[in-house]
């Protein structure tokens, strides 16, 4: 038991610990990074500006820590938030103004395409790199049919507040970001789900005669990552007040499986933490401000940010733990002859 709680505390500490690491070298960097200002019934800095650019990344892998759990991968998500983007801006310029209305066309058109992926996986037996690839493909095909090939652009106080606006001091993007979390959460672990979806990805033989229903659980998880991706691409395009079909989302699928694999979550599926996903997501955008406030060369940064992740990743790899460990045993040996 003992040994259970502290391997689930490792998980916990070296992102946690990476995420901190990178937070002090900003501070190093600018000494201003952590100072907030209440303004104007909102909270301004560094640290709010890091939570809100990583709030469309951290509500994918959301969506993708419970896929990567079934033993799944999505790379559609990119393209779904494009065509959810492109449903929304359809009705605006229809002249739709109802709220519900735009948003739900949002929704809508993500929970399709997840349950097209989902149907795909879970009934058809089709790889899921194959199956989403498909969609991530086509969907950015699909959204431009729905934009004309055309840059769509709007003008909606109403949905324009998804990106823009704030709640409670906070940027809206990173209060949606908490809302589906805690949802995820409680859905997770509060219910049996969680220790369903993790069977099926631990083990899909198994969980088959246990009596669970692996088709559904598979389906209805790429459905919750459509939806995190619609939320995601509304976010996106309210943020800019128009839908670019071609830009939006564009390669974000790849930043949230980091984000979970950075979360300690194994690509064969089982074990995930909702909570260490989105730890995950603020690595990846606080790394990105971190090489910006730098002043490195832009030529530079995704070789930094490709070997800040592989340093983070390494640091949680139990048998590069064990070696470490053996390296640190060996030394004190050595110590302890060169005395005698």
């Amino acid at each position: 038991m003992n040994l259970t709680k502290n391997q689930n505390l490792r998980r916990y500490v070296w992102p946690c610990a990476g995420l901190l690491l990178l937070l002090m070298i900003n501070a190093i960097i600018s000494p201003e990074f952590f100072h907030i200002e209440f303004k104007d019934g909102r909270f301004y800095g560094s640290v709010i500006d890091v939570l809100n650019r990583a709030a469309p990344v951290a509500l994918l892998a959301i969506g993708m820590a419970l896929v990567i759990a079934t033993g799944g991968v999505d790379l559609s998500v990119g393209s779904i938030m494009a065509i959810a983007g492109a449903a929304s801006a359809y009705y605006i310029t229809k002249g739709v103004d109802n709220l519900a209305i735009i948003i739900g066309a949002g929704l809508v058109a993500g929970l399709i395409a997840g349950a097209i992926n989902g149907f795909m996986v879970g009934y058809m037996s089709i790889q899921p790199i194959v199956a989403t690839l498909i969609l991530m493909v086509a969907g950015r095909g699909i959204a431009q049919l729905m934009n004309e090939g055309q840059i769509v652009t709007f003008d909606h106080p109403g949905f324009a507040f998804l990106g823009t606006g704030d709640f409670l001091g906070l940027p809206f993007p990173v209060v949606l970001v908490i809302i589906t979390f805690i949802i995820v959460q409680l859905l997770t672990r509060k219910t049996a789900l969680g220790l369903y979806i993790e069977a099926v990805g631990a083990n899909p033989s198994a969980s088959h005669y246990m009596g669970l229903n692996a088709k559904a659980i598979k389906m209805s998880v790429y459905c919750v990552a459509g939806l995190c991706a619609a939320l995601a691409g509304m976010i996106a395009a309210a943020d800019i007040k128009g839908s670019d079909a071609n830009n939006a989302g564009l390669w974000l699928e790849l930043d949230a499986i980091l984000a979970v694999v950075i979360g300690g979550a194994s690509l064969m599926g089982g074990r995930f933490s909702i909570f260490l996903a989105v730890i995950g997501a603020l690595i990846i955008q606080t790394l990105s401000v971190t090489i910006i406030l730098s002043g490195i060369p832009p030529k530079f940064n995704l070789l930094i940010k490709a070997s800040a992740i592989i340093i983070v990743l390494l640091m949680q790899s139990p048998l590069f733990q064990q070696q470490l460990s053996q390296l640190n045993f060996w030394s004190k040996k050595n110590k302890e002859i060169n005395r005698a």
